[in-house]
């Protein structure tokens, strides 16, 4: 009896790891590469993909790599080159990995990121709408890393919180100006003020909740 309750007991362990194990898709080949002792490589060649493949195979690439990117930055880092580009591709499921991504790498190895500032911030102006959360996130993230980068991308920063739609601007107010200190803070700070009375009331509303003001009278 002992014997059958413990067989039992051991098959329904091994079904319940099972189970747990992931069964295929982007995720089960990221952890697949993670475990890899050739990992760097089969990234790189990920990367390459993602610039260079067919539309089908860079998405499924992108796919992988936004994996690999949730399970293990470090991966991620060598091909922020790639990142840097892929975030301005034509692909959007190429440009959102690179978006969601970008941030992580800034977070991790600022410097990586920063060596491709200037192309970041020159292609700011012409990118997609997640292409320039993307890069929010990251100015945003190298800012806290280091206020050496402030004097970089506060003209930048400004120009995406003056640009930003409401729901847009109420989504990054809580990333940017925490990101920034000192004047670029405040002028940042002075640049959503200005907006609460041109975007819609609700909205108005949640950012001044999080500013800790009261909205104008005449706005009211």
């Amino acid at each position: 009896m002992t014997k059958a309750k413990t067989t039992k007991k051991t098959s329904a362990a091994k079904s319940a790891a099972t189970s747990k194990r992931p069964t295929g898709g982007a995720l089960g080949t990221a952890l697949q590469i993670i475990e890899d002792e050739e990992a760097p490589q089969r990234v790189a060649e990920l990367a390459t993909q993602l610039l260079e493949g067919a539309p089908t195979t860079a998405t499924q690439a992108a796919r992988v790599l936004d994996e690999i990117g949730k399970q293990k930055i470090e991966l991620i880092i060598p091909i922020v080159t790639e990142l840097t580009q892929a975030i301005f591709s034509k692909n959007k499921r190429v440009r959102q990995m690179a978006a969601d991504t970008l941030p992580l790498v800034a977070r991790s190895a600022p410097a990586r990121v920063a060596k491709h500032l200037d192309a970041l911030r020159d292609g700011f102006a012409d990118a997609t709408p997640e292409g320039k959360d993307g890069l929010v996130r990251t100015f945003s993230a190298l800012c806290v890393a280091s206020v050496a980068y402030q004097k970089k991308l506060e003209p930048v920063l400004a120009e995406a919180l003056e640009g930003a739609d409401g729901k847009t601007l109420s989504a990054w107010c809580p990333i940017v100006l925490p990101a920034l200190k000192g004047e670029p803070h405040a002028r940042a700070r002075a640049v959503v003020e200005a907006r609460l009375d041109r975007i819609p009331r609700a909205t108005a509303q949640e950012i001044a909740d999080f500013l800790g003001i009261r909205l104008r009278t005449r706005y009211r």
